[in-house]
């Protein structure tokens, strides 16, 4: 469980790449280190990168991105970028060589959490959305947390499952976690969730409100599944807007 979020402006510093790797067909995952320094964040929090670039209007590029590795006494954090068709910020990530420098301005963002939002957790995301839940996730079960957590994944197919093994390792550890995979174009044979994560929220979340602390929800990921998600939420099931947290990537 994060400590409260801080409401100081967040610094401006430089950054090196150290490594760069595929983790999907159109994902990299990103490592960058602080220099001269640590970098402190909260599970949840982004940072924004300024490119050496600028666009039409001759202003420097920028480009958020969800922190995606755990928090620790460390000068280095990780990030995980989608290959975007025509979009100039990706691209010149993906490429970039090892060794590029970036100003870097963070950590940001209050989609953290709290000591007030304690009890069952339920986190859907689609795609990259994952990456603040992995922290979230290693926060609760390092810290030794009991109650249920239930993490919601969509994704097109298994090729497109980002941290997999770690997420189905953590699960065959700590039975308080169970992961849910739900694919919208499942290879033959995929015998677990398909479709739209949105539909599958409905069950998780009564499973969740059984007895105990009232859950909360997380959701990440682009706008319209967002929105889907918390309709199924406030309008069918009656979850009061303090249990729903949000961030969009669009």
């Amino acid at each position: 469980m994060s400590a409260p979020v801080s409401r100081a402006m967040p610094e401006t510093f430089r950054v090196k790449l150290t490594a760069s790797r595929d983790i999907t067909p159109r994902v990299k995952l990103l490592e960058f280190e602080r220099l001269e320094k640590s970098f402190h964040f909260l599970s949840g929090q982004w940072v924004s990168l300024v490119l050496p670039m600028n666009d039409e209007k001759g202003r420097p590029v920028r480009r958020s991105y969800s922190i995606a590795s755990v928090p620790a006494d460390s000068a280095r954090f990780e990030l995980v970028v989608t290959r975007v068709d025509g979009g100039v910020g990706s691209s010149y990530l993906h490429d970039a060589p090892v060794g590029t420098e970036f100003e870097c301005k963070g950590p940001q963002g209050t989609f953290v959490r709290t000591a007030d939002h304690a009890g069952p957790a339920l986190f859907v995301c689609t795609g990259t959305g994952i990456a603040p839940f992995r922290g979230m996730i290693h926060d609760a079960l390092t810290a030794g947390e009991q109650h249920p957590l239930r993490l919601l994944f969509g994704v097109r197919s298994s090729k497109d499952l980002i941290f997999a093994d770690e997420l189905f390792g953590l699960e065959k550890t700590y039975p308080q976690l169970k992961v849910h995979v739900s694919m919208s174009q499942p290879e033959p044979g995929w015998a677990g969730m398909t479709g739209y994560v949105q539909t599958h929220v409905e069950p998780l979340w009564k499973e969740l409100s059984v007895g105990g602390a009232l859950p909360h929800a997380y959701i990440c990921g682009v706008k319209k599944m967002l929105l889907a998600t918390r309709d199924v939420l406030k309008t069918h099931l009656g979850v009061e807007r303090p249990r729903i947290h949000v961030e969009s990537y669009d």
